[in-house]
């Protein structure tokens, strides 16, 4: 049952919708007795909040008019965190009731904030990308996402001071792409402009960001969620494995994501093997090797190892482990 406080705020929002509530209409939409909904309006009452009666055969409770909420007290970080937080819930697919929640929800928290926060807010849920259907991601230092989500929306350069993972620290400036939130972490994707390549940092690893004068053109069809995951599977690290698996691009993503693998499938076939499941390229850069066999194993497809011949010998050693297993008796007490 929901608490008193919770009610009175239930009775707030009734009356802000407008019109005459009758005390009996009131008691109804909150669940409780007349005397409770009076108590309740006097505790709106106590908070300043003009909550007028009207007398007679159709009286009842309305707001004085022209009575506006406050604007709500939240910084920069409190409001991102909880607009993100219903941005990620509506992606984890709620049910329908739910899902009209989490949007009246947004709606009432952007019409009580200040408008230059409220347009700050909309650059970064305008610009972001998740990669999965959840987005848990925590938010990065709002002194960095703000001004690198507008300089996204607006395609304006960006300055950054970034310090990479050995520590090293540079001063770049970039024409952001997007923002994308993977697994845990931040990223922003786009034109380093002295290089002209195409980067991808880390957002928490920025000590700062600055928008600059001057504008750019973004490529079109640019997609910064692949393109991230792109980078995260083609990241230099210790084995460059290459597996040939019977099995669709689909399948072989159950157990290795895209900012794992890549996976190239090859167009269907003709003929009488057009029902045959194809031989799929899977290429990945992975620091150990010991944990493929089991994940390659839990495919249930056919596969044969291209490189590293390390991995031939695990997978081998892998299938020798698990045929002992098979033929062991139970073991005794």
């Amino acid at each position: 049952m929901p608490r008193p406080t919770a009610r009175v705020l239930a009775l707030l929002e009734l009356l802000q919708s407008g019109g005459l509530r009758t005390v009996s209409e009131l008691a109804g939409r909150l669940g409780v007795d007349e005397r409770t909904a009076r108590r309740y309006i006097e505790h709106l009452r106590d908070l300043d909040i003009p909550v007028e009666s009207v007398r007679g055969r159709h009286g009842g409770y309305r707001l004085a008019p022209g009575y506006r909420m406050p604007p709500l007290m939240l910084d920069d970080d409190e409001a991102l965190a909880v607009l993100l937080g219903l941005t990620a819930g509506r992606r984890g697919g709620p049910s329908a009731a739910t899902g009209t929640a989490t949007e009246t929800a947004r709606a009432k928290i952007r019409r009580v904030l200040p408008a230059r926060l409220t347009r700050r807010l909309d650059a970064v849920l305008d610009s972001l990308a998740f990669t999965t259907p959840l987005g848990t991601s925590e938010a990065p230092e709002t002194a960095v996402l703000l001004p690198v989500a507008d300089a996204v929306r607006h395609h304006r350069p960006v300055e950054i001071r970034y310090v990479d993972a050995e520590g090293r620290r540079s001063e770049r400036v970039l024409h952001p792409y997007g923002l994308v939130a993977h697994s845990g972490r931040w990223y922003v994707t786009g034109q380093d402009r002295a290089t002209g390549e195409g980067r991808t940092f880390r957002l928490d690893r920025m000590a700062g960001a600055r928008v600059l004068p001057g504008s750019f053109d973004p490529p079109t069809a640019f997609d910064p969620a692949q393109r991230v995951l792109w980078g995260l599977a083609t990241a230099p690290y210790r084995h460059e494995v290459t597996v040939w698996v019977r099995a669709t691009a689909g399948h072989i993503r159950t157990r290795l994501p895209p900012s794992l693998a890549l996976v190239e499938e090859p167009p269907p076939a003709d003929g009488p093997d057009a029902r045959d499941e194809p031989w799929s390229r899977v290429a990945m850069r992975v620091d150990r090797l010991d944990w493929l066999p089991a994940v390659l194993a839990s495919l249930d497809r056919p596969f044969a190892v291209e490189r590293p011949d390390a991995l031939r010998a695990l997978v081998a050693d892998f299938a020798a482990r698990l045929a002992e297993s098979a033929r062991r008796e139970r073991p005794g007490p």
